[in-house]
């Protein structure tokens, strides 16, 4: 059990930095920026669960959900697109 936790956060962990380096990238602004705009949005308090699966999708679906949740303030995964 310990180990399944350990491995989620060393997932989540290379995910975040991923993630946050794309939206640095498309949105032009810095990675600290990024990274606190990341850790207040929907998307990343689902992303943390690990029982939401929400961490199984590419980065850049992810991107897109992030900016559609920036754009509407509602969070579309794929599967219920």
């Amino acid at each position: 059990m310990m180990n399944e936790v350990k491995e989620f956060q060393t997932i989540l962990q290379v995910i975040v930095s991923r993630l946050v380096k794309m939206i640095a990238n498309e949105m032009i602004i810095s990675d600290k920026e990024a990274l606190n705009n990341l850790y207040s949005s929907k998307l990343y308090e689902k992303l943390e669960q690990q029982e939401t699966k929400v961490w199984h999708l590419s980065v850049p679906t992810l991107y897109n959900i992030y900016i559609e949740e920036i754009k509407t303030g509602k969070i579309v995964f794929p599967e219920e697109a």
